[in-house]
C-alpha cells in the first residue's frame, strides 16, 4: 500500500470506488469510529445508565430485605418488649394525680416543705399547659432555709406517691443569711379521651 499522502488531494466523493486503497482504509476507519461513537451515545450510554440504575435498585431491595428479615426475626422479642412497656406505662399512669387529687397534692408539697423546716414564702399553681395527650400543671415554690433543709425538700418531693418533677431552681442567700430557693415543680394529668402515641396504650390508661 502506497503511503503517499498526495493521494488525499482532489478526492472525488462521487466516485468512491476509484479512491486509492490508502484513502479507502482511512475513510473506513473514520467511518467505523463515527459509527462506534454515535452508537455509544445513542444506544450503549442509555443502556449503561439503565444498568447502573437497576444495580442500585437491586442493592436497595437487598438492604430492605435484610432490614425486614431482622425485624421479622426479632418480632417475638419486640412484642414481649412492647407488652412490658405497656405494663410500665400503665403503672406510670397510676402515679399521675387525678383531677380530685390535685388540691391534695399541693397540701402534700406544703407538708414536705414545712416538715423539712423550711419557711414557705409562696407556693402557687401556675397556668396549666396542654400537651399532646396530657396536661402539665406547674407549681411555683419559693422557700428559704439552710442547705440540708433544701435537700430534704427535694428528697421528700421525689418520694411522693404521685409524679412530681422539679425544674429551673435558683438558690441564693437572702438578707437574713438563709438560703432562698425558687423552684418550679410540675405534675401531670392524663387528658381524658386523648389518644396515646402507641397502639394499646389507651386501653392501659383506662
Amino acid at each position: 500500500m502506497n503511503l503517499d499522502l498526495s493521494q488525499f488531494n482532489d478526492i472525488d466523493f462521487e466516485n468512491i470506488g476509484a479512491w486509492p486503497q490508502l484513502v479507502k482504509v482511512v475513510f473506513a476507519v473514520l467511518l467505523a469510529v463515527c459509527v462506534f461513537v454515535g452508537s455509544y451515545f445513542l444506544f450503549i450510554s442509555d443502556a449503561l445508565d439503565t444498568f447502573n440504575a437497576e444495580q442500585q435498585k437491586e442493592q436497595q431491595l437487598k438492604d430492605d430485605f435484610k432490614a425486614k428479615y431482622q425485624l421479622a426475626a426479632n418480632l417475638k422479642l419486640y412484642r414481649e418488649q412492647l407488652a412490658v412497656m405497656e405494663v410500665q406505662f400503665a403503672e406510670l399512669l397510676k402515679m399521675l394525680p387525678s383531677k380530685n387529687e390535685m388540691p391534695g397534692l399541693l397540701d402534700d408539697i406544703t407538708f414536705v416543705a414545712t416538715d423539712s423546716g423550711l419557711n414557705i414564702n409562696s407556693l402557687d399553681w401556675e397556668s396549666e399547659i396542654p400537651r399532646d395527650f396530657y396536661i402539665e400543671f406547674p407549681i411555683k415554690i419559693v422557700v428559704s432555709g439552710d442547705y440540708h433543709e433544701l435537700g430534704h425538700l427535694v428528697g421528700g418531693v421525689a418520694k411522693l406517691p404521685r409524679i412530681v418533677s422539679l425544674h429551673d431552681f435558683v438558690i441564693k442567700r437572702n438578707d437574713t443569711g438563709d438560703l432562698g430557693m425558687d423552684i418550679l415543680a410540675k405534675t401531670y394529668r392524663f387528658k381524658e379521651g386523648a389518644e396515646l402515641p402507641a397502639k394499646g396504650k389507651q386501653g392501659a390508661a383506662k
